[in-house]
């Protein structure tokens, strides 16, 4: 299967404004679970200069700064991508524990340090996994899958198309969330169990042909011997041929599609638009 995607963001002043340095993380990965066919990004104003970065989680970044007042910033990426994992379970783990709380080998689990940092998550979100945990009998893969699908049966879905993800224990609480708060959530439940995990931001190929596609949010956990592999606790399931994965961080910041920012003093207004197909024969 493959999916073809034209995004499209415009960021409009109220005057000219100078454009600050900005991140452009919008190049879809190409590794085992899919493969990139075709990649364009168009900019307008054009850059002053360009250069591109793999940062600290494997994301292809494009650095891009400009020397000239401009009352919009244009940014539209079109691509291909080829789904190539239709199952997400196509792996079998050996010569690890594989009870909670998780173990790493010392020198994985010193690299994945940030990725397991807990000290950020409530004594409410805790709890929140130790009984996944238990309702999974401390398995590492049942309390993965069990997670999302409790997450997903007990969350009411919202669409927020700006702000931040909230805290991890309001999402909890409240018992609704956006993707982006949901992925927050299932990262925060794992950390509290030793699995090391982060934020993703994509596309769901379920959104093709959608008037209001927008972009997605889900979650990676790390296996030993495996890799990053994908959970999506806004549908309740392991991540498969579905998902187009971009950037990923340990948190939603390192992980946002563009960022940057301007001096001038003027007010701002966004406008996206996501027209996605998909192509099943491919």
């Amino acid at each position: 299967m493959k999916i073809s995607v034209t995004h499209t963001t415009a960021y409009r002043y109220d005057f000219p404004v100078y454009l600050e340095p900005h991140i452009f993380r919008l190049r879809p990965r190409s590794n085992a679970a899919q493969r990139l066919l075709h990649f364009d990004l168009q900019l307008t104003p054009l850059p002053l200069g360009t250069t591109e970065c793999l940062d600290q989680d494997g994301t292809l970044a494009l650095n891009a700064w400009f020397n000239s007042p401009t009352p919009e910033l244009s940014v539209t990426s079109r691509f291909t991508v080829e789904m190539l994992r239709w199952n997400p379970f196509d792996y079998i783990l050996t010569g690890q524990p594989l009870q909670l709380p998780l173990w790493y080998p010392d020198a994985v689990s010193a690299a994945l340090q940030a990725y397991r940092q807990d000290s950020h998550v409530s004594e409410e979100v805790r709890s929140y996994a130790q009984s996944i945990a238990v309702e999974a009998r401390f398995n590492t893969l049942s309390f993965l899958t069990t997670l999302s699908q409790r997450i997903f049966e007990r969350s009411r879905q919202l669409v927020r198309p700006y702000g931040a993800p909230w805290m991890s224990f309001q999402t909890l609480q409240w018992r609704e969330g956006s993707c982006r708060d949901l992925a927050v959530l299932f990262c925060d439940a794992c950390r509290a169990m030793g699995v090391a995990a982060r934020f993703v931001s994509g596309y769901e190929c379920a959104s093709a042909d959608a008037p209001d596609a927008s972009m997605h949010a889900w979650a990676e956990v790390y296996l030993q011997g495996i890799g990053w592999r994908g959970y999506d606790p806004s549908r309740g399931l392991a991540v498969s041929d579905g998902h187009v994965a971009v950037a990923a961080g340990f948190d939603a910041e390192l992980a946002s599609p563009v960022a940057g920012w301007f001096s001038g003093g003027a007010g701002s207004r966004m406008e996206t638009s996501i027209v996605m197909q998909l192509d099943r024969a491919g």
